[in-house]
């Protein structure tokens, strides 16, 4: 089968399948592109796992440190990545997802940086699935984004300007951070409402309450983690207030 249709051929395509998928709800087609790091401690051990009958996990592609893309899953089935999620009215988000998992030890594993290799070769995979099956910008998605109070991956440290910059996802300059202490775990009030009425806005699963709760602070710790990624810590300040505005600017015209 073809793996990747587009894919640099300086990189290394492996199938390795895993029995962990099934159809996808309604026959539907992938309109979203879900992206995770593996949190474990070798991409063998990665591949192992998400391989394993036992484990009930996989995703559809895995991408070592040296830009190697090994596909587990066939793009039209329904892999087994996301858990419980949610993103804009969408609650099976492995129905209409396709996942990348991409070999990073995580935070329990002192969260190093993503190699240069790595990145390139998940540029070229996003760009080629985007194009594909013409995957909207706001539709290219962090696992912390749809499982704020889960999962934190890819986390900070991954280069979402730069798959924009490459036509792939939202993205836009965050505003500067001034040092005013925000809005955070305690408030109450018409602007705590606000906030949550655009974040859900954006696609958030996030209820207006006018209560700054421990859900209000878990999505602001992953819109930061995504689109502020200057200052991760659950307060919503000037400058985090303002880059969501951008981005719904920005999400409205695309």
């Amino acid at each position: 089968m073809p793996l990747i249709a587009s894919i640099d051929t300086k990189l290394v395509s492996r199938w390795v399948p895993s029995p962990n998928f099934g159809p996808r709800a309604d026959g539907r087609a992938p309109d979203m592109l879900l992206l995770h790091y593996t949190g474990m401690p070798s991409h063998d051990a990665a591949l192992a796992w998400l391989t394993d009958a036992q484990s009930k996990v996989s995703a559809h592609y895995l991408i070592d440190c040296d830009g190697t893309i090994t596909q587990m899953v066939a793009e039209d089935k329904r892999a087994w990545h996301a858990g419980r999620a949610y993103w804009a009215g969408e609650s099976d988000i492995n129905s209409c997802s396709i996942g990348i998992e991409i070999h990073n030890p995580g935070y329990e594993g002192g969260y190093p940086d993503f190699p240069e290799e790595q990145m390139q070769a998940v540029v070229a995979l996003c760009r080629d699935i985007c194009a594909r099956h013409a995957i909207a910008p706001g539709r290219v998605l962090a696992h912390s984004d749809v499982a704020p109070k889960r999962k934190p991956d890819p986390g900070e440290k991954f280069d979402w300007a730069r798959l924009y910059r490459n036509g792939v996802g939202l993205w836009v300059p965050a505003a500067p951070i001034e040092g005013d202490a925000g809005l955070g775990p305690g408030d109450q009030g018409a602007t705590v409402e606000e906030l949550q009425r655009a974040l859900a806005r954006f696609g958030y699963g996030i209820k207006p309450s006018a209560v700054y709760d421990q859900a209000t602070s878990q999505v602001v710790t992953a819109f930061q983690r995504h689109w502020r990624p200057q200052r991760v810590d659950g307060r919503a300040d000037r400058s985090t207030i303002a880059t969501l505005a951008r981005l719904e600017t920005l999400a409205a015209g695309a």
